[in-house]
């Protein structure tokens, strides 16, 4: 488990590096410490190696369970945190997230992966927009799927565009506005 592990972050730093066409199984090895025989015992491509770096990430976004460590129940505070968690992940992944599109664009499996994480955060939003409406928080009148598609959409396009293409945003800013957006989408009281 620790070589595989070894490869694994040796595999990001390359392909933050020099990008995923250019990145060699060799250089993965070298800065792993291993004999390049022993990455063929772990996995089988680069391909291979790339999907276990973007899952590793994947989990991270994913998963923040900021419900469970923080206690918020409040759907203002809760999507401002859920919101916050997600930006700093990303900004702290930009590199990756970036290679993510790039490779998503020519190789189908990473497409579809790309996909994938995009119902996943689909999904996982529209749970929530479900309990809140039938809470009476939320206007009852939004597809909760639609809905948590389009606002999760509209979060990751842009921390692609301030994170990766760098535009000048400040992050607070960036929060602040994400948030309001969800909430008056939402239809969210501003008094909780």
């Amino acid at each position: 488990m620790r070589t595989r592990s070894a490869l694994v972050a040796a595999a990001r730093e390359v392909f933050e590096r020099d990008g995923y066409l250019d990145a060699r199984i060799s250089d993965i090895s070298k800065a792993a410490g291993v004999a390049s025989g022993s990455f063929y015992t772990y996995f089988d491509s680069k391909d291979e190696i790339f999907a276990a770096v973007v899952e590793q990430v994947r989990e991270e976004m994913l998963h923040p369970h900021v419900r469970q460590r923080t206690g918020i129940d409040d759907p203002r505070q809760l999507i401002a945190a859920a919101n916050r968690e997600y930006l700093l992940s990303y900004r702290r992944n930009a590199r990756l997230m970036a290679l993510l599109e790039q490779v998503s664009q020519i190789d189908e499996k990473f497409q579809a992966m790309r996909y994938e994480r995009a119902m996943a955060f689909g999904e996982r939003n529209t749970a929530m927009i479900r309990e809140l409406q039938e809470r009476g928080e939320v206007d009852p009148e939004l597809d909760p799927w639609v809905t948590a598609l389009a606002l999760s959409n509209m979060v990751s396009r842009m921390a692609y565009t301030v994170f990766v293409q760098r535009e000048k945003i400040t992050f607070e800013q960036l929060v602040d506005t994400l948030n309001r957006l969800w909430w008056n989408a939402l239809r969210l009281d501003p008094a909780g």
